[in-house]
């Protein structure tokens, strides 16, 4: 098997942005990528604190979530029910300081991670935007 076999659709051929990306394993890849990064960069500590000492249950909720956001399997909303984001962010501070962290951290992960870059960019213009609703700060 070539290397192209194995290799993420291309956008043509891809039926969602989950299949562009890979599938599950790059899934996963890309959010561990994304919480080891917050983990390590002094430049997300904000976003850092505002997730606790652990990061285990954070790494999941996220994978399950953009999995299904993506386009794969709805692994989120078969546990949890209907996201709703903004509800259960709600009890975190959310201002713009912690919006531009996530937002950053993430596109640095899609960047270390490989991410295609059509696709990065398609991303990060929603990210920016889910990310921005979730505002519940001015500052």
């Amino acid at each position: 098997m070539s290397e192209s076999d194995v290799s993420a659709p291309s956008p043509d051929r891809a039926a969602s942005a989950y299949d562009w990306l890979g599938g599950e394993a790059r899934v996963r890849s890309l959010v561990d990528r994304f919480y080891d990064l917050m983990d390590l960069e002094p430049g997300y500590g904000e976003l850092r604190a505002a997730h606790g000492p652990s990061l285990s249950d954070a790494r999941d909720k996220l994978f399950w979530f953009l999995s299904g956001w993506l386009g794969g399997p709805n692994l989120y909303i078969e546990q949890f029910g209907h996201p709703r984001l903004r509800a259960r962010h709600m009890p975190f501070r959310i201002g713009i300081k912690e919006r531009d962290q996530w937002v950053a951290c993430m596109a640095q992960a899609m960047d270390e991670e490989g991410v295609e870059p059509a696709l990065a960019a398609r991303l990060r213009e929603s990210f920016m935007q889910t990310a921005d609703w979730m505002r519940n700060q001015g500052v």
